[in-house]
């Protein structure tokens, strides 16, 4: 079984639990689990063709499963899957006047 680390802008859709308990023999067999125990965290993760949402970034045990397998990285007991949504931010309007930027 697998640990999975909720984000905290999933956590109400895991009634509040930072981190939840999966099994599954990949990294996509884990967060399929994920989604059938709470429901509401499928449309978050996985868009309409099953495919993961390319804004969600996955990591087992420290490295991202981008470099590695992606959904098809093989997960052993003890291992953890962390869901890190990717952040986004834009440039403020003093952006072009100064050419200084922030992150909203």
């Amino acid at each position: 079984m697998a640990t999975i680390r909720i984000p905290p802008v999933l956590r109400p859709q895991t009634g509040g639990q930072p981190e939840v308990e999966a099994d599954g023999a990949t990294v996509g067999d884990v967060l399929r689990n994920l989604t059938a125990l709470h429901p509401d965290t499928q449309g978050q993760l996985f868009g309409a063709e099953g495919d993961l949402n390319r804004y969600v970034n996955v990591y087992l045990n420290d490295e991202d499963v981008r470099v590695l397998d992606g959904l098809d990285t093989a997960v052993a007991d003890g291992d953890t899957v962390v869901i890190l949504p990717a952040m986004a931010g834009g440039c403020g309007p003093l952006a072009s006047a100064t050419g200084l930027y922030f992150l909203k």
